[in-house]
């Protein structure tokens, strides 16, 4: 076997798009191969002794490069070849991630009487997250919120978000979002473009997300965090209800402020724990 090497992550995850080219000592490239669905490249082409540069490309990834020395039986192993991502961050590995529950949350912030917040959250949601394999911008979310599951602390005023003046619980049970596209907004956030429908209303909507991080959880798993923001208008999605105070100011702001810390984990479905 000529040329074996193992194309990964700083996190140790296999780069399976990553593409190896291995030139001699005047610029010849003499062996051009792909990693399998493992990271791992296995040409049989017999090399001359001597010294090569071998070149790891891949997109999305800074390209690496090194030297390898080809002995007499014609082989050489580079070894482990270690990518960075563009911009220096690097992201969960490709293929679906299932939302956890339990260990996210989706909150909203309102100003409330003009000098103060509310708060509220939705404790019944559940969303699949899918990171596309050889571009990240094609990626996707899909989520999905119970809208009766509003909590703020207080159950008249969860009683009148659940009303026909604002959420309408019995005629839209669900808030769902599907995203549209994604793009780069930083070494470490992106933007995710996508469509939010709530209150029968259809709208455009962007969230600013940044990613935390990936690591092995307690029971065998391995997760991933993000957290991601936005901004609402109530109007936008025909929930027109306002009191105006004596002093012209609105009980309720018309903003909404999103807030979203989400975990989750490798695989199309949650573990049995």
């Amino acid at each position: 076997m000529g040329l074996t090497a193992r194309i990964r992550t700083r996190d140790g995850w296999a780069v399976s798009h990553a593409v190896v080219t291995v030139t001699d000592m005047t610029g010849t490239q003499v062996v051009r191969a792909e990693a399998d669905t493992e990271g791992a490249v296995r040409e049989t082409t017999d090399l001359a002794p001597g010294a090569y540069t071998v070149i790891v490309t891949a997109v999305g990834y800074a390209p690496a490069a090194s030297s390898a020395i080809v002995t007499a039986s014609g082989r050489a192993d580079v070894g482990n070849v270690v990518l960075t991502r563009q911009g220096g961050t690097e992201l969960p590995p490709p293929g679906p991630w299932t939302i956890d529950p339990v260990h996210s949350s989706v909150g909203a912030v309102a100003q409330h009487l003009g000098i103060s917040s509310v708060r509220g959250r939705f404790t019944e949601f559940s969303g699949l997250i899918e990171i596309a394999p050889d571009e990240v911008a094609k990626s996707r979310v899909e989520a999905v919120i119970s809208a009766a599951s509003i909590d703020t602390g207080n159950a008249m005023r969860d009683g009148h978000l659940k009303s026909p003046d604002f959420l309408d619980v019995e005629t839209y049970p669900q808030i769902r979002y599907r995203s549209t596209g994604l793009t780069l907004a930083g070494s470490d956030r992106w933007t995710v473009h996508g469509e939010l429908t709530m209150h029968g209303v259809v709208r455009p909507v962007d969230l600013d997300l940044a990613y935390l991080g990936t690591g092995a959880d307690p029971w065998g798993g391995t997760r991933a965090a993000f957290r991601a923001t936005a901004e609402l208008r109530r109007e936008d999605f025909a929930m027109n209800y306002n009191q105006v105070l004596q002093a012209g100011i609105s009980a309720i702001g018309t903003t909404l402020r999103v807030e979203l810390d989400v975990q989750a984990v490798q695989g199309d479905s949650l573990p049995a724990v």
